[in-house]
């Protein structure tokens, strides 16, 4: 019976091709969405599973006077984990990681540059469990002048010589010499913590490293097994209280997050430079939300078309059931074969995921694959999901056909599809709710991007070249910057501690105004040579540039706007002129020489926050800012490289375009913006093909109709408006239903931005009038195609 049943199910597929091929295809689609999102999904979920449990990672939140909000950093202080372990028993153990990216590494004539260097506790292997491949990995960040390295590293440096014993060099501000006691496995992809070589901590301890309030690493710690997070999070006020000398408790707190939960939960902690491909979750979960629509949105499709089709299979059940056959048994015929056609489907789904993932992993930066062998129960989970989406879209076609009462069937008296096509209008407009949701979040989030990337941040972006500097490169920043100044293709160089874009870091500074009392205060800073305003185009709002001789006054400072509004709040009727020559700044106090225009520093997402800026070239550079020619970059470019390599032989020459920098800035955001696009593309190609096939139903049914139309003299354009009316009016609800919900969620969204573009009505009727052109372009095939059929034909037909 079995295999009475299969050939059946085969026969009816072959009958009706049209449906069944969009069926095939919708559901392969929806399926291949689900199955690469899985992937993702399940890729952003092992992040950091390999380690062991309880482990969390201290966060601090910084709320300085001065500063217009409080933020959540990534950072913490070099005694914070001793104390701890020492006056709480739920600590375990801990380690502190500090990190030195562009890490230079010699051995004999042989010099590399690293990504990043670690410099750990000696507990550094009881918090996390990365591999050793060979030697003794706990000596190197034990001993001092010892050092564990990567394999990649081991390659670079040594080639097919053993590394075991051999000496390395690293210099930077001094020589040190590593011993090599270990080669490490490859830090996994999934590991928020990446590194090429790790080192002792010890090794480079300092007595300004014991004071409480400099954060500048980060710290781990291994709790007891059942300690509650939450309650231990409410010990650390009194902790800080403890610790921190005098009040400075209250410009802090403390909390943990689960190193589980770190990847995908810290997107608002800034300062966060040892978290690999950071991504937040509710992107994630945004993802999958999509591509479970799409899924259904396929579902639908098979039960439109199924129940629309039910004339076709009446006689076929009214023969059944009158040799003998029961509701059950013909309820179990009508499943099977939509669990067939699904086992079809996930085929096609199988190989459109194969030649999907790697646009995906180039779109998201991972190196996702289908684990078909080395995930053993990836294979039952996709067969035991496919079984389900084949129940779910075939339970109540199939309850629905195998309803049908024989004798009426046979008489042919039944009316099949009477009171189904309101069901069927209701999944249609279903179907197209979700789509045209999809289409106008996709154009509100393309748009916002796009607002980002082009709104004037208040300073020059384009034509402008970066480059990294050490400490030892630093020493030669005027000497570079005199030969690039020699040739006309540059047109301005500048320096500065840390580069627009990335996360300005915050000091301590002093107020007086006038008489005033002092006042204490904390903003973010930026350390810049005194050309850096007019090489970025930076404009004043009061006062003047820095002075091109040292001041008699001291440091010169300028702030920008916010800031000044900042140092006037508890002086009323004082304007920001006022606040030229008014003592300000760190260490011994300078003054404020000029008040600048707000300009973005940093990301769209953020407002503008309180920033001065400081000419302090003692303190040394960590990028080169070079302004090029407009048309000329090429030439540029080798002339910046070929001026590198005079001035400093010995380092590698790295540059960057600003702009490709704020492109990273923003690249979660694009990312998340294409994805989107995607599976609204996929929701609207599946619906379309749903509609293709209703449409090509609802001809088939009237081709009488319409031949006695024809006879009677109606135009072709007559009959296309007839058949197509009903499918129009459908999209135009389901556009008035989403709507709403789309206003709604972009509202949400965009609150996420400090700067934002507005919702307006426009979008919205683009979208409508993009739906209904794309429904009409579906259904116009077939509605041509019938009001172009000869009449004679049609009404001939029985």
């Amino acid at each position: 019976m079995i295999k009475n049943y299969f050939k059946i199910a085969w026969r009816n597929l072959w009958k009706n091709k049209v449906s069944s091929v969009i069926n095939i295809v919708g559901l392969a689609v929806g399926m291949a969405a689900c199955i690469v999102i899985l992937l993702f999904v399940s890729y952003e979920k092992s992040f950091d599973s390999f380690h062991g449990e309880d482990i969390v990672r201290l966060n601090e939140v910084q709320k300085f006077p001065g500063m217009a909000a409080s933020q959540k950093v990534a950072l913490s202080m070099y005694p914070m984990a001793p104390a701890l372990k020492a006056d709480f028993p739920e600590v375990k153990d801990y380690t502190r990681v500090k990190w030195d990216d562009k890490y230079q590494l010699t051995y004999n004539e042989k010099r590399i540059f690293v990504p990043q260097v670690l410099a750990v506790d000696s507990s550094f292997f009881n918090i996390f469990n990365f591999k050793v491949v060979k030697g003794d990995a706990l000596a190197a960040i034990q001993k001092p002048n010892s050092v564990a390295i990567t394999e990649e590293t081991a390659e670079k440096l040594f080639g097919k010589e053993d590394p075991i014993g051999k000496i390395i060099n690293h210099y930077g501000g001094d020589t040190v010499k590593f011993t090599v006691t270990a080669v490490m496995a490859n830090a996994p992809k999934n590991s928020q913590l990446q590194f090429d070589a790790l080192y002792s901590l010890a090794g480079i301890h300092q007595k300004w490293m014991d004071n409480w309030g400099g954060n500048w690493l980060n710290t781990y710690l291994k709790l007891t097994p059942g300690t509650n997070l939450k309650a231990f999070n409410g010990k650390m006020e009194g902790f800080l209280k403890k610790h921190l000398p005098r009040d400075n408790w209250k410009y802090y707190e403390v909390f943990y997050l689960p190193l589980k939960d770190v990847h995908a939960g810290s997107t608002d902690i800034g300062l966060d430079y040892l978290n690999f491909q950071k991504f937040d979750q509710k992107s994630t979960n945004l993802f999958a939300i999509i591509a479970i629509i799409v899924l259904v949105i396929a579902c639908v499709n098979f039960m439109n078309l199924s129940t629309a089709r039910s004339a076709d299979r009446a006689k076929e059940v009214g023969i059944r059931k009158s040799i003998g056959a029961n509701r059950p048994q013909l309820a179990l015929q009508f499943l099977g074969e939509t669990i067939l056609l699904s086992l079809l489907a996930l085929v096609f789904a199988i190989v459109l995921v194969e030649v999907g993932l790697p646009y995906v992993n180039n779109l998201s930066l991972r190196d996702i694959s289908l684990p078909v062998f080395s995930k053993p129960l990836f294979l039952p989970l996709i067969l035991l999901g496919t079984i389900a989406v084949g129940f779910v879209s075939g339970i109540y076609p199939a309850l629905f056909l195998s309803s049908f009462q024989p004798v009426k069937v046979l008489k042919g008296s039944i009316e099949t599809g009477k009171n189904k096509g309101t069901l069927r209008n209701v999944l249609v407009v279903g179907q197209f709710t979700s789509a045209v949701f999809l289409m106008i979040a996709t154009v509100f989030v393309v748009k916002q991007l796009d607002f980002m990337q082009k709104k004037d941040p208040g300073f020059t972006r384009e034509q402008m070249v970066t480059i990294p500097l050490d400490r030892i490169s630093g020493q030669k920043y005027q000497l570079f910057k005199q030969q690039l100044l020699n040739n006309t293709l540059v047109a301005g160089v500048t320096a500065s501690q840390d580069q627009l874009g990335s996360h300005l870091d915050q000091s301590g500074v002093n107020f007086k105004y006038k008489d005033s009392p002092e006042r204490n205060m904390a903003a973010t800073q930026l350390i810049v040579d005194n050309d850096y305003l007019k090489v970025y185009n930076i404009k004043m709002s009061e006062g003047k540039n820095f002075s091109t001789e040292k001041s008699q006054n001291g440091r010169e400072y300028i702030v920008n706007e916010a800031m000044a509004d900042e140092l006037l709040k508890d002086h009323k009727g004082a304007t920001r002129a006022s606040l030229i020559g008014q003592r300000f700044g760190y260490d011994s106090l300078g003054v404020i020489t000029g008040i600048s225009k707000n300009f973005n520093f940093n990301s769209m997402h953020y407002k503008v926050e309180n920033l001065f800026i400081v000419n302090q070239s003692e303190w040394g550079f960590r990028t080169v800012s070079v302004k090029i020619k407009a048309g000329s970059s090429k030439e540029a470019i080798e002339f910046i490289k070929a001026t590198w390599k005079q001035v400093n032989p010995d380092h590698p020459f790295e540059y960057e375009f600003l702009d490709d920098h704020f492109a990273e800035v923003y690249r979660a955001d694009n990312q998340v913006s294409k994805i989107v696009g995607i599976l609204a593309g996929l929701a609207i190609l599946i619906s379309c093909l749903g509609l293709f096939g209703l449409a090509s139903f609802s001809a088939e049914k009237r081709i009488k109709e319409i031949g006695v139309r024809k006879v009677l003299g109606a135009s072709v354009q007559n009959i296309v408006v007839l058949l197509s009316t009903h499918f129009i009016k459908l999209v135009l609800i389901a556009n008035l239903i989403a709507w709403p919900l789309a206003w709604y969620a972009m509202n949400l969204w965009l609150k996420d931005f400090a700067f934002h573009i507005d919702i307006t009505l426009g979008t919205f009727i683009f979208v409508a009038a993009l739906s209904v052109i794309i429904a009409l372009l579906t259904i116009s095939f077939q509605s041509v195609k019938a009001a172009i059929a000869n009449p004679v034909k049609s009404l001939k037909t029985e």
